[in-house]
């Protein structure tokens, strides 16, 4: 129950990158801008949410420039969290016996 609970907040968290992501070409390719209160507030919003888990990975990371690829090491995390370590602890809390 509580792993599933985890797997959810993983998921939901996934979703808040890639709406992020989506947001910062908007604003980068002038579709909508920062000056509008709503996109201004969303934005500051997941920046919130997500700049506490970019930081350590962006310490790690060489600089490249105006590129940023934390968020795409931050989905591979949480992919690989959300689909084959929580269930493999799911089998393991189920079959304390199971060996894989």
């Amino acid at each position: 129950m509580l792993l599933q609970i985890v797997q959810l907040l993983l998921t939901v968290f996934t979703f808040i990158i890639v709406a992020q992501a989506i947001l910062s070409w908007l604003i980068a390719f002038n579709v909508i801008n920062t000056y509008n209160e709503f996109v201004r507030s969303l934005w500051n919003g997941l920046k919130v949410v997500t700049e506490p888990v970019y930081r350590p990975i962006r310490r790690v990371l060489p600089d490249f420039g105006a590129l940023d690829i934390s968020p795409l090491i931050v989905l591979l995390i949480l992919y690989i969290l959300n689909n084959y370590v929580i269930p493999w602890l799911m089998i393991q809390i189920a079959n304390p016996g199971y060996p894989g």
